[in-house]
């Protein structure tokens, strides 16, 4: 079994002029929580739509659960749920009948699959009542529900909070952990720096067209920070972290010595130091957040 649950290499793809894809490559390890992060416009909800074989690339593969998506679509497809845009129901049915209609066209959910993905979004108690009537958290909800009947493996939630208001955006974050935690694997598109770094433990950062940044979260923003270093002699410990691996990266304020990039490697500056003779007064992470990081590989401000 293949431990990649999503694999797109150098997909493309192109809309008249405008190239809204170029040379992508995505991976998603199975269990993760991956976020595709990225302003409108960036590239990331047309690498989804491709992945979901919504849209077919110009140039480059995809793959899931190991196997090539455009040779074995139906089959593939059948293992995915997903949320994409607005979910649109019946208006004047309940939650429950919306997805007894949907029920028909999922084979093997049943009557218990139904009860069960109800449960799961915490609409249970609200499963009679009209769909017109329901808030836009709960309208939410019930599109994953509704992409959850299936018992996917992998579910793809394209903007998931867009348009909400503060109270149904954290009823459908804190739904995305309760799911990954079933062992599913998730994929989030989306443009909120703080819900993509509040969910996911791996990102990809899309710019223009392309990914910038790929990896763990919490690796990509310790990438981003900083260590204060303070000792009695600062010119001596430069000296010694000037001839190692850190020598590029190193700033001096008011005392202290500053390196670049090394926010998780204080155990590696303190042995250095200290075979030298050179004991840390002060050794602190500075930690950068997400936005700190994409503003940094970006060039931008990222707004949401």
């Amino acid at each position: 079994m293949s431990d990649l649950v999503v694999e797109a290499r150098g997909l493309k793809k192109q809309y008249g002029a405008t190239v809204a894809v170029q040379g992508v490559d995505v991976c998603v390890e199975r269990g993760r929580v991956f976020g595709a992060l990225g302003p409108n416009g960036s590239g990331k909800s047309t690498t989804v739509r491709m992945i979901l074989g919504l849209a077919r690339p110009d140039e480059g593969t995809v793959s899931l659960f190991g196997q090539p998506l455009r040779e074995r679509s139906a089959e593939l497809l059948r293992r995915v749920g997903a949320v994409v845009e607005t979910p649109a129901f019946v208006p004047y049915l309940s939650g429950r009948d919306n997805l007894r209609l949907l029920e028909k066209y999922t084979p093997g959910a049943g009557a218990e699959g139904i009860e069960r993905a109800l449960h799961r979004v915490h609409l249970e108690d609200a499963a009679h009542r009209r769909f017109k009537n329901y808030s836009l958290g709960m309208k939410q909800r019930l599109g994953i529900a509704a992409a959850i009947l299936n018992s996917p493996e992998l579910i793809v939630l394209d903007e998931p909070t867009n348009g909400l208001d503060p109270q149904g955006t954290r009823e459908v974050r804190d739904l995305i952990p309760e799911l990954a935690a079933e062992g599913r694997t998730i994929v989030l598109c989306s443009h909120l720096l703080h819900e993509v770094e509040q969910v996911c433990d791996a990102v990809a950062i899309f710019q223009r067209g392309r990914v910038i940044a790929q990896g763990a979260t919490k690796e990509l923003i310790g990438r981003g920070s900083r260590l204060e270093v303070k000792v009695a002699e600062p010119d001596a410990a430069q000296a010694i972290l000037d001839a190692s691996r850190f020598g590029h990266a190193l700033t001096r304020s008011n005392g202290s010595i500053y390196i670049d990039g090394a926010g998780n490697d204080g155990e590696e500056v303190n042995r250095l130091l200290a075979a030298e003779g050179q004991y840390a007064a002060i050794l602190r992470p500075i930690q950068h957040s997400l936005e700190d990081v994409f503003f940094e590989l970006t060039g931008e401000p990222q707004h949401g």
